[in-house]
């Protein structure tokens, strides 16, 4: 198990390549399943997560290559299920359940895992497979789905928490085999839903509407392999921008989408940062002083519950106080504590996090609890006086690809060591 040691007080400065998306290529690898024809899948990132999924396909019987940025599948002769040890591990590998339902009918999935941020049950995703004629038992940790047929319908999918991502990809990509037209109410409208929804598409399926809250999927008979570029991984690029500002820096992020991640940017000029956008680059500069913001997490168009640790830090150090609020997740405060122990002032009220900033953090040995809460540790490293030692950062090594090695070429003072 590896530690990042960061010795921080150093503006970065300099220009990082964006990956692909994490949260579109774990679905768009399950979505190979629907074909017994080749897919081939580039600007894949190299993250744990991927190659999770990659041994996940395997078990179900479909040849995976992984080469450079490059993975090539080809499902000929699947089975219905998954390795159980596997499955249950990632959350994101709940999405084999939708193309295992529409092409064999049948599915035999472990209930997810993943990071500990709260309740997130796939409640949404089984009324979704009901409502196209499947039936659902949980048995022995595993969800079984059976189907004779799958018949398309009208359904709403709107949650506690709005739209389910992965609960609108599963539908979707379980309709596409489904007879007559399937309608979603209350669909995801993240890009990672536009570009599953842009792969299906060049395999053959007929979707109208992704990207909006009403997905319109009509039944084919079959589809056949296709070729596809991953989205950029808006979350990746938010982490980046915020840690220009949060530094005092500037960093040019090569390959972002800004217009996937507007929220984010907005408030990090609401904040006092400068957004530079001329042709393919986007350039966040830290501006003379940080001033504090509100930020309330929300469904995409909003702010991402996934960029809201990255923000507390940055708030840290604006003098004044902000208030985060977390609308998605219930339990993702849990950077809250392990920021106290640099030196941060926050208090949690309800679903919020109250942020005194203005205080200088120093370094000291924390501990990262999931994925995000990582990315953010990393940055109060950055930011604190002293060294910082951010230990079990294989949550990292799940959703950002090479981080120290990008974070060094911008001339941080990382360092990966083995865990004493």
């Amino acid at each position: 198990m590896y530690s990042l040691v960061v010795k921080g007080g150093i503006p970065l400065h300099g220009e990082v390549p964006i990956s692909g998306a994490k949260n579109a290529v774990l679905p768009i690898l399950a979505a190979t399943l629907l074909t017994r024809e080749p897919c081939v899948i580039r600007r894949v990132p190299n993250l744990s997560d991927v190659a999770f999924m990659g041994r996940i396909l395997a078990s179900i019987g479909a040849k995976v290559r992984m080469q450079g940025d490059t993975v090539t599948v080809q499902a000929g002769h699947i089975k219905g299920f998954g390795d159980y040890e596997l499955v249950r591990k990632m959350r994101g590998s709940v999405c084999i359940l939708g193309p295992l339902l529409g092409r064999l009918h049948e599915a035999k999935v472990s209930l997810p895992g993943g990071c500990v941020i709260g309740s997130r049950p796939i409640d949404l995703h089984l009324k979704g497979m009901k409502a196209l004629g499947a039936h659902i038992t949980i048995d022995g940790g595993y969800v079984c789905a059976q189907a004779r047929r799958l018949v398309g319908t009208d359904m709403f999918l709107g949650g506690r928490s709005g739209p389910t991502v992965l609960g609108t990809a599963n539908v979707m990509m379980a309709a596409t085999l489904a007879e007559g037209v399937t309608v979603i109410q209350s669909a995801a409208c993240e890009p990672e839903i536009v570009d599953l929804a842009h792969f299906l598409s060049a395999m053959g399926a007929k979707i109208a509407g992704a990207g909006s809250p009403t997905v319109t999927i009509t039944g084919v008979r079959e589809l056949h392999g296709a070729e596809h570029e991953v989205i950029p991984d808006r979350i990746e690029a938010a982490t980046f921008a915020i840690t220009a500002a949060a530094t005092r820096g500037e960093i040019t992020l090569r390959g972002a989408r800004p217009d996937h991640f507007h929220a984010v940017l907005d408030k990090l000029q609401e904040a006092g940062a400068r957004v530079e956008h001329r042709g393919g680059a986007l350039t966040i500069k830290a501006g003379r002083s940080l001033r504090p913001v509100d930020v309330t997490t929300q469904p995409y168009a909003g702010f991402p519950t996934d960029a809201q640790a990255q923000m507390m830090v940055l708030m840290t150090q604006a003098r004044g106080i902000s208030i985060l609020t977390e609308r998605i997740f219930e339990s993702r405060f849990m950077h809250v504590s392990e920021l106290a122990r640099l030196g941060a002032d926050i208090t949690i009220e309800g679903p919020s996090a109250v942020v005194k900033g203005g205080r200088q953090l120093s370094g000291a040995p924390v501990m990262a609890s999931d994925l995000r809460a990582s990315a953010a540790l990393v940055i109060a490293g950055l930011v604190a006086q002293g060294e910082t030692r951010v230990k079990r950062i294989y949550h990292l090594d799940r959703g950002y690809e090479q981080i120290d090695e990008k974070l060094r070429r911008l001339g941080a003072r990382v360092q990966r060591v083995v865990e004493g």
